[in-house]
């Protein structure tokens, strides 16, 4: 440290200085004042200090003495905190195997988004599907808050998928419509199987989110959707970006293929199907966790063959 021995103890044992002495004497006022009033804060303390003891003293520096000696102010009021029950009422089949969907029509997300501009409001719900990217159907809301454009896009879900013999995942998050009575009602006698995000988890449905933003930033910015001035004209904006969406805009998780145009290349089989979806591992832990864990079962194995072998 560059100090000698006898400089360390010289002033290791020097005598307290004038700051020292006021802050312990600052420090001992403030507990007994707390010790007398344990119903007031530091603040209440610090008036009390520079009123009663003639001691000037600021309200941070009572703060400092109350975290030091680990004092705060206590009542006889109890607080009652339950944990929160977080109840699934559909498993989440999904995880982070988002990339194993093998084939259209597999699994189908589903969210709602809002537009605001000028003095509107809309709220729109779609449905897309995960492999081809495209858009299924959507509603658009006629009031804030309504229910029928989730009910009716389900609705319309259906009917697109009658003949269809192979099950369809419809992923959600939590919502009150998503896990009501009447809208999983609707797919009783129906080959979808209902899987839900966990609660608080937006990246439980990272496809519907992505898309969202994507499809809004080209709303406002390609389409001028805050520019209409009706309903009307917000409706028929967005049927026009729907229809450019399907059929004539790249998408770079297909290869830079039209959502349409990869369902018909699958179903001519120009794309194969991997059975992927089937043989997935489920597992909540994200991704980076996953690889950061596997790097480190490669790097053990690595060591002990350096080692042994």
């Amino acid at each position: 440290m560059g100090v000698s021995r006898a400089g360390f103890y010289k002033w290791k044992n020097r005598d307290k200085s004038k700051r020292d002495i006021n802050r312990d004497k600052l420090i001992n006022l403030v507990n007994e004042v707390h010790k007398t009033h344990k119903s007031h804060g530091y603040r209440w303390t610090a008036a009390f200090i520079r009123l009663e003891h003639k001691y000037d003293c600021c309200d941070n520096y009572v703060y400092k003495c109350f975290r030091y000696l680990g004092i705060k102010a206590e009542t006889k009021h109890q607080i009652h905190s339950r944990p929160r029950k977080i109840k699934n009422r559909y498993p989440n089949l999904i995880f982070t195997t988002w990339d194993t969907v093998d084939r259209p029509r597999q699994v189908i997300v589903s969210d709602m988004t809002a537009f605001k501009f000028l003095y509107f409001y809309f709220e729109v719900t779609f449905y897309f599907d995960v492999f081809t990217k495209e858009i299924l159907t959507y509603r658009v809301a006629d009031r804030r808050g309504s229910r029928w454009q989730y009910i009716n896009g389900l609705e319309d879900v259906i009917t697109l998928l009658k003949g269809c013999t192979e099950p369809t995942v419809i992923h959600t998050d939590q919502g009150s419509v998503f896990a009501s009575k009447d809208y999983n009602e609707l797919i009783k006698d129906t080959n979808i199987i209902r899987s839900m995000s966990r609660a608080g988890k937006p990246t439980d449905n990272p496809v519907n989110e992505s898309l969202n933003g994507w499809l809004k930033e080209e709303l406002f910015m390609d389409f001028k959707i805050g520019d209409c001035q009706s309903r009307d004209d917000f409706c028929k904006c967005l049927e026009r970006y729907v229809d450019f969406y399907n059929n004539h805009r790249p998408c770079f998780a297909i290869g830079y293929d039209t959502p349409n145009n990869y369902r018909k290349r699958y179903y001519k089989g120009e794309i194969l199907k991997k059975n992927t979806f089937e043989n997935r591992v489920l597992s909540d832990k994200p991704k980076f966790v996953q690889k950061r864990l596997q790097k480190k079962e490669v790097s053990k194995v690595s060591t002990f063959e350096n080692q042994y072998l």
